[in-house]
């Protein structure tokens, strides 16, 4: 390993900031999976845009996640819709918090090799990038919810 590689859990904290923003623009823009991913290993991942310096991404932990997401999204969305308060529905959220809760969801479900522990930081962490604490409190309850459910 090279000292212009990033440390690995960078790189991960990276993709998951990225699979998010990924998520998101798939959600919003119904953008096809194969360009999403295009775009965003050409541009994003590791890119240098307007002067700020993106951190290197680990792509393949990248594509996991956002091809995850989308593959499995009938059946996280039904993990999560049981997870939420009464009263509340995945229509109700946030657009950026449904895909941090997505991506969190599919890593707690999919990815046994990421300690639950580390999946819910590291999505607390993207939730804190995007919200306040009131809110990053809720994605770690909900994810903590999915944890209980699936491990």
């Amino acid at each position: 390993m090279s000292n212009s590689q990033p440390n690995s859990k960078q790189a991960r904290s990276a993709a998951r900031l990225a699979a998010v923003q990924a998520l998101y623009q798939f959600e919003m823009e119904g953008t096809a999976q194969a360009i999403l991913l295009d775009e965003f290993h050409r541009h994003r991942l590791g890119a240098e845009i307007d002067e700020d310096q993106y951190a290197k991404a680990e792509v393949a932990f990248f594509d996991d996640v956002v091809k995850g997401v989308i593959a499995r999204r009938d059946e996280i969305d039904e993990l999560l819709s049981g997870k939420l308060a009464e009263g509340w529905s995945l229509a109700r959220l946030d657009k950026t918090m449904l895909q941090i809760l997505r991506a969190g969801a599919y890593e707690l479900l999919a990815r046994p090799d990421v300690p639950t522990g580390a999946a819910i930081g590291e999505y607390l962490d993207v939730a804190h990038a995007f919200f306040d604490a009131r809110e990053a409190k809720f994605v770690n309850g909900v994810l903590d919810a999915v944890a209980k459910a699936v491990r």
